[in-house]
Parts: C-alpha cells; structure tokens; sequence
C-alpha cells in the first residue's frame, strides 16, 4: 500500500485522441515508462507541402532515462510510422510481433538507423520492461500479427485492444484470443482503453474473407486489365487479390514503393502465399494480354504522387490508364480524404476506365469493430475505468456513452485529448494537467522546422501570389539609383497588366520619398513602408493580398560608373 500512495499510474496520449492517426500513448508509474505504438498521420489539406505529420514527443525526450520500451500493436503506419524519428532522438527498444517488427526493420533501413533493439515477442508471451508485466494478445485486424496489451502494473491491470476485430474466419486462420481477453475481466481488469473507429456504425464489422469472395466474381466476369487499389499494409487484402488473380490465370505485378516494400517484407517472412511465377515485373506487362493482367498498386486514397493517381494524370513512367481498364478501389477514404478520392475516381472516369468503389459495390471491409464488437469487448474486460482511444472526438464521446450504457459509471470514464495527464488510482481516475502535445510537420528531410507561419505564408503564397519589388540605393546617400522594379509570381501576368505595374511602381516610388522625406534610413522601416503603401494600393484596386517581398540593394555610386 505505501507504494501505491507514493505513485499513481500515469496515461498520457501523446496522439489518437479526436483523429485518426498519429496513435501513441505513454504509461508512466514512478520512475518506468512504457510507450504503446508510435504512429503518424497524413496531412491535411491546409498543410501545404508537408510529407507526414507525427506526434510531438517532447515529454518523452525530457524522460527518456525512464522509458523501458515501446510496444507496438501492429504494422500499420498510423501506429509505426514516426518511430524512425522517435529512435533519431532516443535509442528505445521495441517489441511487437514478427510480421510488426520486419515492417519496422525496412523503414529503420530507409532512415539509415542501425543499432536499434527489435524484440520479437509471440502472441500469448508475457515479459516484464521495468515495474511493468506486459502480454500481446492475438487479435484481428487488417493486417496479419495485429494484438491487443495487457499491462500488469502496481495497482492493477490495463488493457489496450489497439484496433481490432472480432472476425470469426479471418484469412490467415488466426481469431482473435477472446478467451484471454475474458480471462483479464474474469482476474480483474483497473482500466481499458478501445479502438473507436467504427463506434457509430452498428452491428458487426464483414469478415475480410466476404471481399475474396467478390473479387472472385468480379475476376471471373472481367476480360480487362484489372488494377487494384489498397493500402500498402492491407497483407491480407493483397493475398486475396492474388488468390483471385491465380484463379482465374492472371499475373500479378506491383507498382508503389511502399506496397513493393511491404509485399517484399510480408513474402520473406511467410505471411504473403505467392505461388511461384505470379508476380511479374512491371516491363513485362507489354507482353501479356489485357486479360492476363492484374495490377496491384498504392493510391487509395488519391494521394497525388501515389502510383494510381501518376496513371490516372499520364505522369507514371511504365503504366497509364486506358479506356476499358477495370480499377478497383479497395479502400474507404480516410475522413479528410473524400475530395481526393472522388477527383481521381472522376479523372480515371474521363480516361474511360471502368471504377469499382465501395459506394458501389461491397470491395471494402473495415478493419475496425462495430458498436456490437465494441459491446462484447467491454463486456469481456469489465474495466472499472475506461478511457476510449483512437478516433474523432465525437467517436470518443459516443463510445464512452457505449460503456455507461453497459454499466460503467460515467465518472470512470475520461475523455482525453492529445497532451492530457489522467493519474488512476486503484479507486479513482482524474485529468491532472497535460504535457507538451500536438503536430510535429515533416517536410523533405526537415522534421518541426515548418510551423504556422510558415504554413500561413503558404496558404497566402498558393492563394493570393507575390510581388517582389527590388531597388538599389547608393551607400551613404540612400539616394535610389535603379527601380523599383516589380516581379510577380502567381498574381497577375505582368505582360497583360502594365498598367497595374507602372502603377505600382509608381505608389513605391512616393512611399520612398515620405521615409526619405521623415528621414527615415533603417532598411526594416524602408521596406515596411513599401509593403503598406503597396499593399493598401492593390486591394483598393483588385481587392487581392498578395504577398509583398521589397527587396532593397545598397551599392557603391562607382558600380555606377
């Protein structure tokens, strides 16, 4: 007991709280930390150029002499795919399944990190990271090897589902271990945290073996080119396009980096059944027949550099869509994501391509449980506290409302966000402050270094263009002795607005005479005065904000010579 009063069990949801992605969540209890996945997620539309988005991992930097480890559920990248720039900053060993860690293996390999601790741990094992007993527990999911965790901590048991289904005839053979989940409520389970995803969709989440079915059909009735569209770490959803393909005498060639990676790393390690002679690289395609050929491909979420989307637009170097080309689109979109996705369905419609979508026709399953899914879990664990994970806000509220309905008392149940500090005790669970939180943005090699006013000036500079205004001065006087001149990018075309342009110069050239006239000679001041004047001028003309860049040279009256 004097234990439990010095500590309490700290969670801390550093993301995956009111979003989708970017899940990773902290367990802290006196000196031990633990980390559950650590994931990224895509960027929105107003994050103009940025790659990725990861989680702010600041808290864990300023602890790291305490973290004993990161667990992960499974391989997909909303759950893997920050740890390379986590493992830039802390040296952290992992542990997760064998299918989970080769995925992580080949990005450690793109990132050029070595020296990193991978622990492959099988379903049912137990092992202890600190004061922490940990146990993956096989589960069902979109991919192969995906578990849930229970975590025996000094005052009690926690249970994370991570995503999960309950899928009675899931492809590779393997269902989900109810019985141990059962036996954790049966023992006693302190808190639960829950996948959330599809908490508003009722009833139960369609086995993934519905889709092998229908693309058997639709093989069967096709003489086309098929292309085929899925996420890159759907396994179990390649298989059973390649099941299909087999079937109905059909090579099967790649195109996408990360989908050439992951069926690559899913082959080697025996969770992808590829007879011999299938797979087929991309240049000998010419050498078949329509019919004879099925394409699996990244893109469905209409990604603009994914390999569906460059075939859609004629910009992929080995394989274009043509009229009576069958694509199928495997996938829902990710929330955020439908305007990309209907703009490549429209552009693939224009190239005369037949599109399949699940709009449609029944080519999609979610790996994600459903409100009577979600009822059985929480039935199994009987939580005495339960903190809902990974989804929107509203999905979070819904599924906490799930569990009082059930017969959790609502004040054990905590909403978190991003950054929150819930402390438990064996009696209680409270929010108590919040850590640093929130989005990380890459772009190119640069990890944090864009932030909001850089993003502000990309969204000015893709929405209202800019105006460079360069003059030189001589040194000493300030006297100007060449411009201003006036370039614009993205605001007008200069050649077809003269006029404009000599005005604006014009409005310079008086703002140049007011600072030389109130003797103003700092170049900060200078240039804010063009920027005013200049600024004020085109709105009351055209009613546009551009950009405005002075850009002001002082030079030696000899150069002038």
């Amino acid at each position: 007991m004097a234990t439990e009063k010095k500590h309490k069990l700290k969670v801390i949801p550093l993301g995956g709280m009111g979003e989708i992605g970017k899940n990773m969540t902290v367990f802290e209890y006196g000196n031990n930390i633990v980390i559950i996945d650590c994931g990224m997620s895509f960027p929105e539309d107003e994050m103009l150029g940025i790659d990725i988005v990861i989680p702010d991992i600041t808290y864990l930097i300023k602890n790291a002499d305490k973290i004993k480890g990161i667990i992960l559920t499974h391989g997909h990248e909303d759950h893997i795919g920050s740890i390379p720039y986590l493992l830039k900053k802390i040296n952290i060993p992992i542990y997760g399944t064998k299918l989970t860690l080769g995925l992580v293996e080949n990005k450690l390999l793109e990132h050029k990190l070595d020296d990193v601790s991978l622990n492959v741990v099988e379903p049912g094992k137990t092992f202890n990271l600190g004061c922490f007993k940990v146990r993956l527990i096989r589960s069902n999911h979109s991919i192969p090897d995906a578990v849930g965790i229970a975590i025996n901590t000094p005052i009690g048991t926690i249970v994370h589902t991570g995503d999960f289904k309950i899928d009675y005839t899931p492809i590779n053979g393997d269902v989900i271990d109810l019985d141990a989940f059962a036996e954790l409520g049966r023992k006693g389970v302190l808190l639960a945290m829950s996948d959330s995803t599809n908490v508003e969709r009722p009833g139960y989440t369609e086995s993934e073996s519905t889709i092998g079915y229908k693309f058997m059909e639709i093989f069967k009735n096709s003489q086309s080119r098929i292309i085929v569209a899925s996420f890159a770490s759907n396994i179990h959803r390649v298989q059973q396009i390649i099941n299909a393909a087999v079937a109905y005498g059909r090579k099967v060639s790649i195109s996408g980096r990360s989908m050439l990676n992951t069926v690559k790393v899913s082959q080697e390690l025996g969770y992808l059944n590829v007879p011999e002679g299938t797979i087929v690289n991309v240049n000998d395609l010419k050498k078949l027949k329509d019919n004879e050929i099925v394409i699996i491909t990244t893109g469905s979420q209409g990604e603009p550099m994914s390999a569906l989307t460059r075939m859609a637009n004629n910009d992929h170097k080995k394989i274009q869509i043509k009229e009576g080309d069958l694509v199928i689109i495997s996938a829902s979109p990710v929330p955020g994501n439908e305007k990309t996705v209907s703009r490549v369905i429209n552009t693939l419609y224009e190239k005369g391509a037949e599109v399949l979508y699940d709009a449609l026709i029944p080519v999609h399953v979610s790996g994600h449980a459903r409100r009577e899914e979600l009822k059985l879990m929480l039935t199994l664990l009987k939580p005495k506290f339960f903190i809902p994970a990974h989804g929107e806000y509203r999905h979070l509220v819904q599924h906490s409302k799930l569990a009082v309905e059930l017969g959790i008392p609502e004040k054990n149940t905590v909403i978190a966000k991003n950054g929150s500090v819930i402390e438990i005790t064996s009696k209680s669970i409270v929010r108590n402050g919040s850590v640093s939180s929130g989005n990380i943005l890459v772009d190119g090699l640069g990890v944090g270094d864009v932030g909001n006013i850089v993003l502000r000036d990309r969204k000015l500079l893709s929405e209202n263009g800019l105006i460079i205004v360069v003059l030189s001065t001589a040194k000493g006087t300030g006297k100007v002795v060449a411009g201003p001149e006036i370039v614009s990018r993205g605001f007008i075309y200069v050649r077809e607005n003269i006029d404009l342009i000599e005005e604006s110069k014009a409005v310079v050239r008086s703002a140049l005479n007011k600072c030389s006239e109130g003797n103003i000679k700092e170049w900060n001041n200078i240039k804010m005065s063009i920027k005013d004047a200049l600024s004020s001028f085109i709105y009351e003309k055209i009613k546009r904000n551009p950009m405005i860049l002075p850009i002001i040279v002082e030079v030696k009256g000899e150069d002038f010579i």
